[in-house]
């Protein structure tokens, strides 16, 4: 937990605001920084009688559709009676004259994050579990009835991996530092292959990994799913290769990966099992194409962490330590990318 002097002066001024709005914490709370997000500052709210989690944009310039935490309110409330596991939302509001950025408040679940997708310290049945877990959650979420839940506008449909290419492609360019050719080689390649718009459409979280859930103590039950800041109305195969981007990383450093692990020591799936598991919940025959949503993901991710390096350079960043080296590793992962292009191609 991070020192109440540590906590900017605004957001300590929060507190008598949260406590008159939301009553069940009992008074004022103790606003306590926690957590690892580079996107969005959080903080726990020790009431006398409850505790709650905030989250706030941060300060500085922001770039458009960023840092959207009204999103993660609005997706996270309509959820709530859904077969995926979301907090609680108690409360929304900023840009008023409180606070000059938007923040919402929502319910404390209890539970464990693993950090490490590798499940150190585990069985390897629990480790089979905890991926089964997930993957029928991502194929729950997938099912949902966009319509019934109100999220029926929560995202243009249809051709969603042009948009997101030409989205994701001005935010990498808007936070650009220098030119580097894999990624410039990716983008091509990307822009090259777009598949045919197959017209799938459901919600998507954005961010789908296992550091953005609460799992229950020693069990494979997901209790929530967070930080669904990126979430929209979008092909349901982005998430599940965004997911499976872990198979590919490293388990070092800035990274925490599958790639490199004895997966099936562990008793964890390989990347093929893994999808398999997920079409079986979903009832689909397999998945065509596959090569190219990777490569997307690979750049999606990209974008993102170079947009995290540029608010490091511009002195915004939440954590400048963290995101410093997620800049370094931009360009480890346009090079990742760039091997499984020519190992599609070749095979």
């Amino acid at each position: 937990m991070t020192d109440l002097a540590a906590i900017p002066a605004d957001i300590a001024a929060l507190a008598p605001v949260i406590a008159a709005r939301v009553p069940s914490l009992g008074g004022t709370p103790q606003v306590r920084a926690f957590g690892k997000g580079q996107s969005n500052p959080t903080y726990l709210l020790e009431g006398p009688e409850s505790c709650a989690v905030l989250r706030v944009q941060p300060p500085g310039p922001l770039l458009k559709g960023a840092h959207a935490v009204d999103r993660e309110f609005r997706v996270m409330d309509a959820l709530r009676d859904t077969r995926v596991p979301v907090p609680r939302m108690l409360l929304q509001g900023g840009a008023d004259e409180t606070l000059d950025r938007r923040y919402i408040v929502m319910q404390m679940v209890s539970g464990v994050t693993h950090w490490d997708p590798a499940l150190p310290g585990m069985t390897s049945a629990l480790r089979g579990q905890i991926y089964g877990a997930m993957a029928a959650l991502l194929a729950d979420l997938h099912m949902v009835d966009i319509e019934a839940c109100g999220l029926g506008d929560y995202g243009r449909p249809g051709n969603y991996f042009a948009r997101q290419f030409a989205t994701w492609t001005r935010q990498y360019r808007a936070a650009e530092v220098e030119t580097n050719p894999d990624i410039e080689r990716l983008i091509g390649w990307l822009e090259a292959n777009q598949p045919e718009d197959d017209g799938a459409v459901s919600l998507v979280h954005g961010d789908f990994r296992i550091d953005n859930m609460i799992f229950a103590e020693g069990s494979a039950e997901v209790r929530a799913l967070l930080d669904w800041e990126l979430s929209t109305l979008g092909h349901p195969l982005a998430d599940l290769a965004y997911q499976c981007m872990q198979w590919r990383l490293p388990n070092e450093n800035a990274f925490k990966g599958l790639g490199g692990v004895d997966r099936a020591t562990l008793g964890i799936p390989d990347e093929a099992e893994y999808v398999a598991t997920y079409c079986r919940h979903r009832g689909l025959p397999g998945i065509d194409n596959w090569s190219y949503y990777l490569a997307f993901s690979f750049f999606r991710l990209t974008a993102i962490l170079q947009g995290i390096y540029r608010r490091y350079l511009d002195g915004n960043a939440a954590n400048a330590e963290t995101a410093l080296q997620y800049g370094q590793t931009v360009p480890i992962l346009a090079a990742l990318a760039v091997e499984m292009i020519d190992e599609s191609v070749a095979s």
